[in-house]
């Protein structure tokens, strides 16, 4: 059977631009709603950590490094450290673990 690469590049383009103009059409004012504000704003926080969480963990040769590596970055960065030092101390982390392990 002989994919046809238009029909693909024709849904991909519908889909990403119903995504991006339905809420434009369908929420005229300003939202409100605390709940839904509150939502919107933890939305790209939530979905950059369920996409980074697993390649955290099954990228180095040891789970447990990369786990050991996650909770020590979410440590520092909690006491105020900057994303280039936490992912500088996650990567020695998992570096020295792996080493070890």
């Amino acid at each position: 059977m002989k994919h046809n690469t238009w029909i693909y590049l024709t849904l991909m383009i519908l889909t990403t631009n119903l995504i991006r103009v339905i809420p434009i059409t369908l929420i005229r004012g300003k939202i409100k709603n605390r709940f839904l504000k509150s939502f919107l704003y933890y939305v790209p926080y939530v979905t950059l950590a369920v996409m980074t969480f697993p390649a955290m963990v099954q990228a180095t040769n040891s789970p447990i490094a990369g786990a050991v590596a996650l909770i020590l970055g979410v440590i520092a960065a909690w006491c105020g450290l900057g994303l280039f030092p936490v992912s500088i101390l996650c990567c020695v982390t998992v570096l020295v673990l792996e080493f070890f392990l």
